[in-house]
């Protein structure tokens, strides 16, 4: 049995959603689009699947068909990992960054292979049970007859105007007007009608051996980046065995690196040391200590993750736990040890989990990176693709330096906990930075704490910026902003919505399961 507690203590209209199956994301529509895959006989990989590529269509400006994704599969036995993300071009060298200071984050120098085409490949072919091109059907029809823009999804996509403005096929895509569309406003996508259609049916071939791989290169090619057909062609998703990290009787699984599930894990092996449970919810003792263990798991990340083929430390040697005790001894209770990070990030990410009645649990996340990604968009197809290679640094020796071949940093996981090799929680929480601390701030809410999902969900939540400076979300005792400034904090007020993410979750329940949506977003946890 769990044992939440199912009080509502913060202000929400949300509640928590109590089904047999679930699906749980950033935007309406594209969970009724996993829903409607559950419904016609498929599993939770179909429903996430269904899920993941309508969202390409219905909220654009946080992911695309040109993103890159990762996904954590409890089968109903054992849990599998998937790093769906891609390598430079394998003729890239520093010679292309001569004279700049830090990795653009516009253009086809910020491009990697998108991953997120071969995740649904890889994903359908091993446990899928509908037939691939049906998981299209939502978003291609939605593409074509249009859908009713969300306020939020509005809001971003009118940022958009300044910041692709000297992008023309970025422009004619998503402006055809000359102007983002308005809260409720009807919009088609009309190339992504196609290109959908086209991957769906290749059963992804197109995408990385046909003819979208054909004009994805020439692109590049006409933009003198040095992407090749073979820098396609060999991309795989690729299987990978989880890492995970304990608090408690709980254990938290996260995709290794190149993802910054390592960092969540990090943290978490300091606060398993601190004794959590002792200091109230919400006090600044707790948040304090909570958010120097994140200051620690930064300083670790910046400077070894990277693509694992280059990191000088595994994420075995990370978690050590003589590493992790060392780092645990420098916490101080009652001050702050200041540090500023530079492993730059977006919260321009959409995540999603689905589950199944026959027990199967999906943990999934697709992004573009920053917003709609580089602002490359492939004329007539509709394909945006992401700026990851922005995750890169320009620093020599350093093991993230740019490169050809490689994979860069990247921010988005998904996160998956278990209790005694059983499953308990299926979750994400999107957002750059936000994501390895809203993992950790989940994790207590929910297991050191006793909160609900979506209780957990609706707490106010604290940022470390990279700045070093700490973020406090509307919702916070004043007093609690006091106390954390006399521990050495810099606290920050009346920062921006977005900066604190957005978190979806399903927990395993004795019977059926508890799904739980942020309502920091336009999203929705559903089920039947």
């Amino acid at each position: 049995m769990n044992n939440f507690n199912w009080d509502q203590p913060y202000p929400s209209a949300r509640s928590p959603v109590f089904a047999n199956n679930l699906v749980a994301t950033s935007q309406p529509l594209a969970v009724q689009a996993g829903l409607a895959a559950l419904k016609a006989g498929g599993n939770a990989v179909d429903a996430a699947l269904a899920t993941a590529i309508c969202l390409t269509v219905v909220e654009p400006n946080n992911n695309g068909i040109g993103s890159d994704a990762f996904a954590l599969i409890w089968d109903g036995q054992q849990l599998h990992g998937l790093n769906a993300s891609g390598r430079s071009p394998a003729n890239l060298n520093t010679d292309f960054f001569t004279g700049l200071t830090r990795m653009p984050r516009l253009g086809w120098l910020a491009v990697t292979v998108p991953g997120a085409v071969s995740a649904w490949m890889a994903l359908s072919d091993r446990f899928g049970k509908l037939p691939f091109a049906d998981l299209f059907q939502p978003a291609i029809q939605y593409a074509e007859d249009g859908y009713q823009v969300g306020p939020k999804t509005a809001y971003y996509w009118k940022l958009a105007e300044t910041t692709y403005a000297d992008f023309d096929a970025f422009n004619n895509t998503f402006l055809p007007l000359g102007r983002a569309p308005e809260p409720g406003e009807r919009v088609s996508l009309p190339d992504h009608a196609k290109t959908l259609a086209n991957i769906a049916n290749s059963k992804g071939f197109t995408f990385y051996n046909g003819q979208l791989a054909e004009l994805m290169v020439a692109d590049a090619q006409r933009h003198n980046a040095p992407f090749s057909l073979d820098d396609f062609s060999k991309h795989k998703a690729e299987w990978v065995a989880p890492i995970s990290q304990q608090l408690g009787e709980y254990q938290l699984h996260e995709i290794p690196p190149n993802g910054q599930g390592i960092m969540a894990l990090i943290a978490l092996a300091i606060i398993d040391r601190v004794g959590l449970q002792d200091y109230p919810i919400d006090s600044a003792d707790s948040i304090h200590l909570q958010v120097e263990a994140i200051r620690l798991a930064y300083t670790q990340i910046e400077r070894h993750l990277a693509d694992p083929d280059y990191m000088t430390l595994s994420s075995q040697d990370l978690l050590d736990p003589a590493r992790i005790d060392a780092l645990f001894k420098q916490i101080d209770l009652h001050h702050s040890v200041e540090t500023g990070h530079e492993t730059g990030a977006s919260p321009d990410t959409v995540y999603l989990t689905a589950a199944d009645a026959k027990g199967m649990m999906v943990s999934f996340i697709q992004s573009n990176y920053r917003g709609f990604g580089s602002g490359i968009v492939i004329p007539g197809t509709g394909i945006s693709m992401q700026n990851r290679g922005s995750g890169f640094v320009l620093e020599n020796g350093h093991p993230n330096q740019v490169g050809g071949g490689k994979r860069p940093y990247q921010t988005i996981i998904p996160g998956f906990v278990s209790r005694a090799n059983k499953p308990a929680l299926s979750f994400g929480v999107m957002g750059g930075h936000m994501q390895a601390q809203g993992h950790l701030q989940m994790m207590v809410r929910l297991y050191t704490y006793g909160q609900n999902p979506q209780a957990a969900s609706d707490a106010p939540r604290w940022h470390l910026t990279e700045k070093g400076e700490l973020a406090l979300e509307k919702g916070f005792d004043p007093l609690i902003r006091r106390q954390l400034n006399d521990k050495g904090h810099k606290t920050l007020i009346d920062a921006p919505e977005h900066l604190f993410g957005g978190a979806q979750l399903i927990a395993k329940l004795p019977d059926g399961y508890c799904g739980a949506s942020d309502h920091r977003k336009e999203g929705l946890a559903s089920g039947y």
